[in-house]
């Protein structure tokens, strides 16, 4: 068993952590919120104060961190993971990041005598929970084989997808896809309730029809159809608008770079820029359904038990 080393223990890097701890392996967590560490401490993980002590000794590290500046804090620092890994073992980064980002890593890495494997991972929180998430490695063959044995507890798949850079590339594209994804499936699920389709039996003919999609078997956006999706909890995020809107933007600069004309890309990115600036970026991404409704209003989604969730008085304890 190996000892393993996991910075960023939010919502999925806590699962993820504790399927190694279930497989194992031993975890030392690093997270800067200590509800999150509290919650991969409670799965088994050794919770540390710093990056170099996650590191001593360790066999691997994964990161699971929000955007590509967190990255290359994380990585590059005078604290960070570069400093303090040991030459043998494999660092592998899960976040979602810029082609760039990714190549940065691989280069640093190779220059310090690292090991260093793209590894994003598609599949959401629901993914994580049920350690089927699809991992997409990117780096050298042996480096993606060894990658491939310490993510193995938390997958379904794990795909070889090239070179350095190329599980991110992947993943930047995957993703985009997703989001139009919910675009049509959102658009799709409104006019079934203005035409007064039962939302169940609408669903059921499109998982099962040409409007299939994974967006739509398990993130659908009306209440009582799927049982994990956000609009059974008044949208809280499994999938952040803030995250989808970074995972968007990321694909649009690189068709921007490539050449690639994107415009349903522009226009889900351009949605997700409307439910920031209505103040919902911290809601689940799936609320784009709003948007296709007549009058704005979307069923499972009340912004005044928000509101009145702000206002409550914060409890006191003798």
């Amino acid at each position: 068993m190996a000892t393993i080393a996991f910075i960023g223990l939010g919502h999925m890097g806590e699962p993820m952590a504790g399927h190694l701890v279930a497989a194992g392996h031993t975890v030392r967590g690093v997270d800067l919120n200590p509800a999150a560490a509290a919650a991969a401490a409670a799965r088994g993980v050794e919770i540390v104060g710093s990056v170099a002590e996650a590191l001593a000794g360790a066999d691997a590290c994964l990161t699971s961190l929000p955007k590509p500046e967190h990255v290359r804090a994380v990585y590059g620092g005078d604290d960070g993971i570069f400093a303090h890994a040991p030459a043998s073992a494999v660092l592998m980064d899960t976040s979602t990041v810029d082609v760039e980002t990714s190549r940065w890593c691989h280069d640093a890495a190779t220059e310090r005598g690292l090991t260093f494997v793209d590894a994003p991972i598609s599949g959401g929180t629901a993914g994580a929970e049920a350690h089927s998430l699809t991992f997409m490695l990117g780096g050298r063959p042996d480096d993606v084989e060894r990658a491939r044995e310490i993510v193995a507890p938390m997958a379904g798949n794990v795909i070889a997808c090239g070179d350095a850079g190329a599980g991110i590339a992947a993943k930047l594209a995957n993703n985009m896809m997703l989001f139009i994804s919910v675009m049509a499936m959102s658009e799709g699920s409104q006019l079934a309730e203005r035409l007064g389709l039962d939302p169940r039996v609408f669903w059921e003919v499109a998982r099962v029809s040409s409007g299939d999609s994974w967006a739509l078997r398990t993130w659908y956006p009306v209440p009582d159809v799927v049982e994990r999706a956000a609009a059974n909890n008044n949208f809280e995020p499994t999938f952040s608008v803030d995250l989808a809107r970074k995972d968007c933007g990321l694909a649009v600069q690189a068709g921007d770079v490539t050449g690639v004309h994107l415009p349903a890309a522009r226009l889900a990115l351009a949605q997700l820029d409307e439910l920031i600036a209505e103040g919902y970026g911290g809601k689940d991404c799936t609320l784009v359904a709003k948007l296709a409704s007549p009058d704005g209003t979307l069923r499972g989604f009340d912004p005044a038990a928000d509101a009145a969730a702000s206002d409550a008085p914060v409890p006191t304890h003798a």
